[in-house]
Formats: C-alpha cells, sequence, structure tokens
C-alpha cells in the first residue's frame, strides 16, 4: 500500500489534511451555527448550506481552466490564501445583524473562491506523479492514500468543534458567539497546510504544470499528448456518464451535514453509556484504527520483527481501550455534530482493508474496474439509507417550537446513524478515491483541470440537491425523506450499468 510511492505524494496528502481539517471542522457545525446565530429555521439553514457545497464544488471548474493554463501549483498557492482570509473573516465575532449576515456571506465567498484554485488542481498535481512509467500501476493505491488522509483531517474536526465550544462556554462565551472559535481552529489548520505545503515543495514541483525549471536553467513547457479528436470525445463521453451518476451519490452522501445532523439533534439520544459510550471519544477511535493497523500489517508483513512490532501495537491498542472502558464516566454526552466523527474515521479504518481486497482480486485478474466500483458504490449507498429506513419507521413527526426552531422529540439508538454512516463509507470507498483515479487517468491530457473540475461540478450539483430532502424536514413522515434518497440510488446503480461498455472502451 505505502511501498514505493513518490515522497511528493505525502506532501501534497499532508497538506490537504490541514486544509480539510479546517474545512470539516467549520462544516460540523456551520448548520447549527445558522440557527444558534441567526435563529433560522433547519430548511433555511439547510438551503444556505447546500449553496455553499455546491459553490465550494462548482467553482474549481474554472480553477482547473485556470490551472490548465497558468500551472497547477501557482493556482494552489493563491487558493490557500484566499480560503485563509475567509476562514478568518467567519471567525470574527459580528453578532447577529446586517453585518453579520455579510460577514457570512463575504467569508463562504472567499472560502468558495479559494477552494476552486486549490483543491482539484491539487489533485491534478497527484494524478501527475503517476504519469511516470514506474508509478503509473500504483495510481489507484495513491488515491486511496490520499484520500484516506484527507479523512484524518475530517475524522478530528467535530470533536475539536465541540471541545473549543466547550472551552470558549466555560469562559463566558454565549452558545452562538462560541462557534467562531471552531472557525478559529480552521484558520490555524489553514496555516499548517501552507507550512506544510512550502516545506516539502521541493517534493512534488514536477507535478506543478505550466513552465518548470529545467537542469540547465532554462524554462520550458511541459510536454503534452496529442490524442485525436475522436478518442478526445470518447473520452469525455465516458466521465460526463459517470458525472451524471456521481451528482446523486453527493445528494445523499452530503446528508451527514444536513437531515443526518438533524436527526441526531431531534431524534437520537443525548446521552450515552457503557461499551456503546466509548464510540463518542476520538480518542479510543484512533485506538481502534491502530489495531485494525496493526492486524493488518501482521498478515502483509514478511518478516518476524515486522510482525513483532504490529503485534505490540496491537497490545498497546487493547491495553489502552481496556482502561478507557474501566475508567468510563456513568454517563457520556452526545451532541449532534460527534456524530460526523463516524464516517472519516471509518475511511481511515477500512482503507487498508479495500486496498487488500482489490488487490487479491486484482491478483486473480478478478478486480472490478472503477467505472463498476462506481456503480457498485451507488447500491451501497441506497443500503445505508434502508438501515435509515428500518430505523426511523414508527418515528413521531418532527415537532417546532414558536420561532421555528425544531424540538427533540425522541431518544432513538445512536447506532442507528452509526451504522448509516458505516455502509456509506464502504459506499464512499468503491466511489470517490476510485473516481478522482479514474477522472486523472482517462482525463485528455490538454483537459486534465478542467476535467477534474467537471468532477466537482457533478460534485456541486449533488450539494444543491442536498436541500431537497431539508425541504422535506417536517412535511412528510422520516421513512419517505430516507426513501427518496434510496431510490435515487439504486435508480443511478441501474444507469451506469446500462452505460457501462462505453464507459469501460476508454477506461
Amino acid at each position: 500500500m505505502f511501498e514505493g510511492q513518490p515522497k511528493g505524494l505525502y506532501a501534497l496528502a499532508l497538506a490537504n489534511t490541514g486544509e480539510r481539517f479546517g474545512y470539516y471542522t467549520m462544516l460540523a457545525v456551520f448548520v447549527l451555527f445558522l440557527q444558534a446565530n441567526f435563529g433560522l429555521t433547519p430548511a433555511t439553514s439547510i438551503e444556505i448550506y447546500s449553496d455553499f457545497l455546491m459553490f465550494v464544488y462548482f467553482l474549481p471548474l474554472f480553477g482547473g481552466m485556470a490551472a490548465d493554463r497558468w500551472g497547477y501549483g501557482r493556482m494552489v498557492t493563491i487558493g490557500i490564501f484566499i480560503m485563509l482570509l475567509g476562514y478568518i473573516l467567519l471567525a470574527i465575532p459580528a453578532g447577529a445583524g446586517l453585518t453579520a449576515y455579510a460577514f457570512m456571506f463575504g467569508a463562504l465567498a472567499l472560502v468558495c473562491a479559494g477552494t476552486a484554485l486549490f483543491k482539484g488542481n491539487l489533485q491534478v498535481m497527484v494524478g501527475n506523479l503517476y504519469d511516470a512509467p514506474e508509478f503509473a500501476g500504483k495510481r489507484d493505491a495513491a488515491f486511496s492514500i490520499f484520500y484516506m488522509a484527507i479523512n484524518l483531517g475530517a475524522m478530528f474536526a467535530p470533536t475539536a468543534a465541540i471541545k473549543v465550544m466547550e472551552y470558549a462556554q466555560s469562559r463566558g462565551v454565549s452558545e452562538a458567539a462560541s462557534y467562531h472559535w471552531a472557525f478559529g481552529v480552521a484558520c490555524v489548520s489553514l496555516l499548517i497546510s501552507i507550512a506544510i505545503y512550502y516545506g516539502f515543495r521541493s517534493t512534488f514541483r514536477s507535478a506543478e504544470g505550466g513552465k518548470v525549471r529545467s537542469a540547465d536553467a532554462q524554462t520550458e513547457s511541459v510536454p503534452v499528448q496529442e490524442l485525436s479528436k475522436e478518442e478526445t470525445r470518447s473520452r469525455i463521453v465516458a466521465l460526463c456518464l459517470v458525472f451524471a451518476v456521481v451528482v446523486f451519490f453527493w445528494m445523499a452522501f452530503h446528508q451527514n451535514g444536513a437531515t443526518l445532523t438533524q436527526f441526531a439533534k431531534d431524534y437520537t439520544a443525548t446521552s450515552s453509556t457503557g461499551l456503546e459510550s466509548m464510540m463518542f471519544d476520538v480518542r479510543n477511535l484512533v485506538a481502534v484504527i491502530f489495531l485494525v493497523y496493526g492486524l493488518f500489517g501482521i498478515f502483509q508483513s514478511a518478516t518476524a520483527k515486522a510482525r513483532s512490532l504490529y503485534g505490540l501495537v496491537i497490545v498497546a491498542a487493547l491495553v489502552y481501550l481496556g482502561y478507557q472502558y474501566d475508567t468510563l464516566p456513568d454517563s457520556v454526552k452526545v451532541d449532534a455534530p460527534i456524530f460526523q466523527q463516524f464516517n472519516p474515521c471509518f475511511v481511515v479504518a477500512l482503507t487498508p482493508v479495500s486496498l487488500a481486497i482489490f488487490g487479491a482480486l486484482a491478483k486473480r485478474g478478478k478486480e472490478p474496474s472503477a467505472p463498476v466500483k462506481i456503480a457498485l458504490g451507488m447500491l451501497v449507498a441506497a443500503a445505508a439509507y434502508f438501515i435509515m429506513i428500518v430505523g426511523s419507521v414508527g418515528a413521531p413527526m418532527p415537532a417546532f417550537a414558536a420561532d421555528g426552531q425544531t424540538l427533540h422529540v425522541a431518544d432513538f439508538s445512536p447506532n442507528w446513524l452509526v451504522s448509516t454512516y458505516l455502509v456509506l463509507t464502504f459506499a464512499e470507498l468503491l466511489l470517490s478515491p476510485m473516481g478522482i483515479s479514474f477522472v486523472s487517468k482517462v482525463a485528455p491530457p490538454k483537459y486534465k483541470g478542467l476535467m477534474m473540475g467537471g468532477w466537482f461540478v457533478a460534485t456541486a450539483l449533488g450539494n444543491k440537491l442536498v436541500t431537497i430532502p431539508g425541504q422535506l424536514w417536517g412535511k412528510v413522515e422520516l421513512v419517505w425523506v430516507w426513501a427518496l434518497l434510496a431510490g435515487i440510488c439504486i435508480l443511478s446503480f441501474l444507469f451506469l450499468m446500462s452505460q457501462m461498455n462505453k464507459i469501460k472502451k476508454v477506461a
């Protein structure tokens, strides 16, 4: 998994980890911030949330076009500083009046513009590292590692947001104002990301695109492979078919910050006891990850010394978890944003397992292609929402206070949400890193930035559609909200499988 990868992969992945940590810290509490600070209803809050996500993922289309002309590295550098300005503006407590709205929307605009230049182009740079023949066979594994690094940042984000808000409130800061402290965490993480990017830039300069410095100090253009018009067209058609399906995956997946968070707030128990309560401490989740990696390492290691080291890791993880269990408090508070830590935790824990499974299938010549994995991801996503359907049978309708805020109406087990996030993670691992890898491989060389931007446009459209289930909240029974999402995923699976022959020609 990690062997034989270029050093630039880890530098770019860690730079992205810092940026994603800040982004997901902000995103974990954003909908709740809109309700607490401005008194907005869940429907309006989710509308703003989905619009923000749409622009975050739509604008990389133009960021990619700019990078195709002026270089990926240059756009990434500009983008990260624009994002930093956005998070600084969001962290300023400006009350709840017109000035606060101006600060909030201005901050969102800067984050969107910065992400447009940063996110997609950084991923193109990762793909460029694998254009060299000696690394070509490691592309899929590389994007899985890169994706895992993204989720390392996302895993700690909800806990960071909650803890810094609790600290602020302990110092007399109101709940509404404490959200700005959480947004301040994003500022710090961006500074760390900038330090990593510039500190290790020498390991990936060759992937930055545009003009590069040759050995004799002369400036020359990076050569670009030429394709026929027919081949270029067939590749773009195949990518567009995949993009059409990806729209509906992100519509379903990004309910994590919308209706699934609303379900956590309105329908899920606010405390937990016993063994179950251990999963709400991110430190225990990290110990479980070490346990998984230790077991994985024992089976993968070729030497007794390596197996012994992994064995020590397993023992240390088990001892720590045992200690944590023995010292459990009588009850653990369960905050709605904390559920967003489970998806990235599952991604980090399961990535080596998925790579091992597909590696074993590849040796037998039975590994499914990236487009087939994407189609299967849609089917698995449907299964996740079937869990929510079962868990919501007989649930009362959402209740609203006089000010339009929703009330807590039930104490369902948190295991319904955790199980849903687990299955959604399986879907994500089949679809997202494989999709990004597929784009970097199939995109016509002259349009790499544009096509990676197309991937994000599909994500953007899906993020805009996130609002549809949000608008249904309180208007229909919960089972119909989840049934809508499950049905869309099934239809997307059937559509992509019907188009598979066209896609496999260029895969």
